[in-house]
């Protein structure tokens, strides 16, 4: 899913080629993201698209070629005239009289052009990795014979040597286009630890032909003479930005294009071709300023000494899933308890904000400008499957989209502890720019360390890897980020093995780097020991044998509640009274589950935690907060981990074999049968569970509260 839908969109046609273009926000002033070379597409800039909506208009199209726009083979289509001509029938058709135009590498030449023949329309320029013509460069031989070499080195995680530029050749397009993407795409992301980037680059490469490569390969291009003499012409501000590690372009290009317009330069060390991909926070921040410059001065603001600000906590809660909900909310409490004074705002979006707003806990209104995970997770699930690694690196325009609304409100408020319980953007953006740190910072977590799936193979046992040793490389860079990094489980909850090869112990590490708080519940579980009135205050009654059926609070669950419900004929016929309770959840539409006597769907259930405990089976997710409130309430319980979830397969079965709660059931294995015998066979079964000590919360704040 994308951070941000347009607003509008639609196709404008430019010498016969048609060209789609998206509308995005309404603040001014416009900018105009160019298209570059076509071997993308505009989802290229999808990590500032939502950040640059929310502050200004945001234009931008696909170029010919690719993406939604025609794919015509004649060189004259992309000649750097029809470029420009593009350019203008997209701000003619947006109703844009003026804009801040950026364009990067191949588009600084028609952001040029664009600025000196039609200076009116142009705001000011922003230039990223210019790949213009006022340096020598280029690859050895477009028109040699296709090199034969075996597959690229980056499919297997390494880059290729910038010798190896001859695969830039037409014939080696045609011959192995996708070989030469993984090339291509390596060469331009020469920053460690660009898997992801370097993924999204041939994805979008594949969406084009070698042959259209070719045909814009052949179409003209403006010459040196022409470029210096549009740098004399240029009028309008100019920024470039400039990674001084880019392998495609010259450094140099940059460099020279800011001596010659008279612009800003800002050099990003160590940085490849793509910064705007690589270093969006950066970038997203430098385009904005310089947009700004544009923009109506802003209204009033107010600044406080510091003998007028109170405590403040902004408190991150992770929306996959309700769990982090009831603990964080019992964190907070017991913080309270030992700084009264404090006020705490939270981030958060649907479902979290429900359980928070029936807590009485403050939303923060920025919350609405968040992208949503859970309907971005929802979307990658298949039938009780979700793999979950593979889904958090496809939600990156989502979580960088997030961590822009995160810089935004601890950028205008000020706060003195920010608190983020698997707020995996916040942790990982300011391991990125740690300049932009302004405040004490709590990490936390019930897990440490992604690990693949064995069907995932060998390219997941290098990303995952590759995942793994970039943020051990980032914490122990910078150790001080982390004000406190706090476990959630003791150091036996944490899996054995290493983060990859080569890489440390999981659990080694962990212990250096994390205070242990142990399990937090979110309730005491000595207020359920009298089951008997718990039943009859939820309305059970004496006797009555209840099989509770739950699979968490986002939408992924809902095939497995539907197989279950569909086993209650049999299992009623085993367990005679059965009353078997469905709940649907936040994220699940409960009509879609069958109901009958007996069997009864209700839709979200606040203290869901309350049921668990007075229930006499539960036949749950995989989730660890389900599955951990269960273990503290004693309570017979049937899981079923979502298929290739690593976190439910690994982290959370480990954690409960060693406290030896629960039944595992593998979702492949259900049927009615099966099911009904395992549900009279559990239900109402006496347990012995590792006991879960109820001080979690507690000793959780108390980690935090010295950093108030």
């Amino acid at each position: 899913m994308k951070a941000r839908q347009a607003d509008s969109e639609g196709f404008v046609e430019h010498g016969g080629v048609k060209i789609h273009y998206e509308v995005h926000g309404t603040g001014g002033p416009t900018v105009l993201l160019l298209p570059t070379w076509t071997i993308v597409h505009k989802q290229v800039w999808k990590m500032q698209l939502a950040f640059l909506a929310r502050h200004h208009r945001v234009v931008l199209y696909d170029g010919p070629g690719n993406g939604r726009s025609d794919r015509p083979l004649a060189p004259a289509a992309y000649a750097w005239r029809a470029q420009i001509g593009y350019a203008l029938a997209v701000l003619d058709a947006t109703g844009t009289d003026r804009a801040v135009v950026a364009g990067m590498s191949r588009a600084v030449n028609w952001a040029l052009g664009l600025a000196a023949e039609h200076p009116g329309r142009v705001l000011g320029t922003v230039a990223l990795c210019p790949s213009v013509p006022l340096v020598r460069y280029g690859p050895p031989n477009l028109d040699g014979p296709p090199p034969a070499m075996e597959p690229s080195a980056v499919r297997r995680g390494r880059h290729d040597p910038p010798e190896h530029w001859y695969k830039y050749n037409r014939g080696y397009w045609i011959e192995d286009h996708e070989d030469f993407l993984w090339f291509f795409f390596g060469q331009c992301f020469s920053e460690p630890h660009s898997t992801k980037a370097i993924e999204d680059g041939v994805a979008w490469g594949l969406e084009t032909t070698g042959e259209v490569l070719v045909a814009e390969s052949r179409a003209e291009r403006a010459d040196e003479e022409t470029v210096r003499a549009w740098c004399a012409r240029v009028t309008g501000p100019v920024l470039v930005i400039q990674g001084d590690g880019d392998r495609v372009v010259p450094p140099e290009c940059g460099v020279a294009l800011a001596e010659l317009t008279g612009g800003r330069l800002e050099v990003v060390e160590g940085g490849g071709h793509l910064p705007m991909v690589r270093d969006p926070v950066r970038v997203n921040l430098l385009v904005h300023d310089f947009a700004a410059r544009f923009a109506p001065p802003e209204p009033r603001r107010t600044w406080s000494r510091w003998s007028r600000r109170p405590r403040r906590v902004l408190y991150l809660c992770s929306p996959i899933g309700l769990g982090h909900a009831r603990r964080d909310v019992a964190i907070a409490r017991e913080l309270r308890a030992l700084h009264p004074d404090v006020r705490i705002d939270w981030l958060a979006q649907d479902p979290v904000t429900r359980a928070l707003e029936a807590a009485g806990e403050r939303v923060h209104p920025a919350s609405r400008w968040l992208a949503c995970e859970s309907a971005h997770v929802e979307s990658e699930a298949g039938e009780h499957d979700l793999h979950c690694f593979q889904a958090l690196r496809r939600m990156d325009e989502i979580l960088l989209a997030n961590f822009m609304v995160f810089h935004d409100v601890v950028r205008d408020e000020p706060y003195d502890l920010v608190v983020g319980d698997e707020a995996w953007e916040v942790d990982h953006f300011l391991h990125e720019n740690p300049e932009l740190k302004r405040f004490a910072y709590a990490w936390l977590t019930d897990f440490v360390g992604m690990l693949p799936m064995p069907a995932g193979g060998e390219r997941e046992a290098l990303v995952a890897a590759d995942h793994n040793a970039e943020m051990i490389g980032r914490v122990e860079r910078f150790p001080r980020l982390r004000d406190r990094a706090v476990f959630v489980g003791d150091p036996e909850d944490v899996v054995g093995g290493r983060f990859g090869p080569g890489l440390p112990s999981i659990r080694e590490w962990t212990e250096a780097h994390y205070d242990f708080a142990g399990y937090v519940t979110g309730f005491d579980p000595a207020a359920h020991t009298d089951r008997e009135a718990l039943r009859a205050e939820l309305g059970y009654r004496p006797g009555e044998p209840v099989c509770l059926v739950s699979a968490g609070g986002s939408g992924v669950g809902g095939d497995l509640l539907g197989r279950v419900a569909a086993a209650f004929p049999e299992a009623a016929r085993r367990v005679p009274g059965l009353r078997m309770v469905v709940v649907a959840g936040p994220r699940v539409d409960p009509s879609r589950l069958p109901s009958r006597p007996g069997l009864e769907v209700r839709s979200w259930v606040p203290d869901l935690h309350r049921h668990l405990a007075a229930c006499d089976l539960a036949v749950v997710q995989g989730g660890l907060t389900t599955c951990m409130e269960l273990t503290a309430a004693a309570r017979p319980f049937v899981y079923v981990p979502l298929r290739n979830h690593f976190e439910q397969q690994f982290h959370v079965a480990h954690r409960l074999r060693r406290h030896g709660a629960g039944r595992r059931l593998d979702y492949a294995d259900l049927d009615p049968g099966l099911l009904a015998e395992t549900i009279a066979a559990e239900i109402g079964r006496p347990v012995e569970y590792r006991p879960v000590p109820g001080d979690g919360a507690a000793r959780a704040a108390a980690l935090l509260a010295g950093l108030l």
